[in-house]
């Protein structure tokens, strides 16, 4: 396919007023102004200056671990069983039958994270993957993406409810460390074993096995923490143990701003299109982003799809700008911004050579509420 005179916003720092982009398979071939186009060969698709980003991406949701329109039958988000349950994948709980994936594809986001709830201080591994498609083992971009782990009322709530531990914050972060100090000694045993053959190895412990690629900084952790008092406990286990974490929600990230930039913090920021349904929301504000960015903290915002339907990820940046976020800083926290947090951004988030073809095509400002996308493009196909 190639796509011309196109206004393509890029988001790797430059904006061609009148491009093109050359699609082979489903990856992006080549990309520049239309007074160097060079490719022949394809379909042509000529937008007639509209504008070209790069697919939306929202790097904190469940879909299609709470499906729409059904209660217990879909929901397959929290293993309320056990606090402690990092072994649990959500590739094998996902339905991409869901047809909230094709409400976000037809809005332009185009790859999504998703994965486990918050009732578990450890609930499981997290999967970036595509809007596009019906069989999750295709769609996948990467996974794990990350390890889920949660603070803050969650927690806390559910296991009181069961007269268990964690029934506090000091239960829940104690939890987590058992657990990594558990994994910890069982990958140091594992190490022994294989240089020293007079020591037996240890024996197959699932949970320790799916944090071993947190300790050795292969995997992310994404913390769910709201209040500030949760998201320094997460910073300090993450130091503790060398993990690297981003934090989940950030909902009074505004008020330590300065500091999360001291500690390099990466904040996935939001829901606030909604109420403020329990205490730790009640410092919540749609100016997080804005804040957070302003201070050097790399941000993106997220919708925590189904709390906020996935097809609105624009519309949140767009609030985000009303109350005082910069407009570009906005477009790169639904683009490049959650791409480079993930560790995904060789393959999504910007438009260049060599990335996968997901576009979104807007003859109008992708920001304004009453915008619809005219063109969406998945994996090199126009789905829209």
């Amino acid at each position: 396919m190639l796509i011309i005179h196109a206004k393509i916003h890029t988001m790797a720092g430059n904006t061609i007023d009148n491009g093109w982009i050359h699609i082979k398979k489903n990856k992006i071939e080549a990309v520049g102004p239309f007074s160097d186009q060079s490719a022949e060969d394809g379909e042509v698709l000529d937008v007639q200056g509209a504008g070209v980003y790069p697919g939306f991406i929202d790097a904190h949701t469940h879909l299609g671990m709470w499906e729409d329109g059904l209660t217990f039958e879909g929901d397959d988000g929290n293993e309320e069983t056990d606090p402690v349950t990092p072994q649990l994948r959500a590739i094998d709980a996902i339905n991409p039958m869901d047809r909230c994936f094709s409400e976000g594809l037809a809005a332009g986001v185009t790859t999504v994270v998703t994965g486990p709830g918050s009732a578990n201080p450890i609930g499981g591994q997290l999967v970036a993957l595509k809007t596009a498609g019906s069989r999750v083992d295709d769609m996948i971009v990467k996974a794990p993406v990350a390890i889920k782990m949660a603070l803050g009322e969650n927690p806390k709530s559910v296991y009181h409810g069961k007269n268990q531990a964690p029934s506090t914050r000091m239960a829940t972060a104690a939890l987590i460390r058992e657990e990594l100090f558990k994994a910890k000694r069982y990958m140091a045993d594992l190490e022994r074993a294989k240089n020293d053959e007079d020591f037996d190895a240890p024996e197959f412990d699932i949970k320790s096995e799916a944090l071993l690629p947190a300790l050795r900084g292969e995997t992310e952790v994404h913390f769910h923490a709201h209040r500030s008092d949760d998201i320094y406990t997460a910073i300090r286990i993450a130091n503790e143990f060398h993990l690297n974490y981003v934090i989940v929600h950030g909902t009074e990230g505004h008020l330590i701003a300065d500091n999360l930039a001291k500690e390099s913090v990466r904040v996935l920021a939001g829901p606030y299109l909604c109420e403020r349904s329990k205490p730790e929301l009640k410092n919540q504000t749609p100016a997080n982003p804005g804040i957070l960015a302003k201070a050097g903290v790399l941000t993106a915002i997220i919708t925590d799809h189904p709390v906020i339907p996935l097809q609105y990820l624009p519309t949140c940046a767009a609030l985000a700008v009303r109350e005082g976020m910069d407009y570009e800083e906005a477009l790169k926290a639904i683009t490049i911004n959650p791409a480079k947090i993930c560790g995904i951004d060789q393959r999504v988030g910007s438009i260049e050579a060599g990335k996968d073809a997901d576009l979104v095509v807007f003859d109008s400002d992708p920001l304004q509420m009453t915008s619809k996308p005219i063109h969406v493009i998945a994996d090199g196909k126009i789905v829209l």
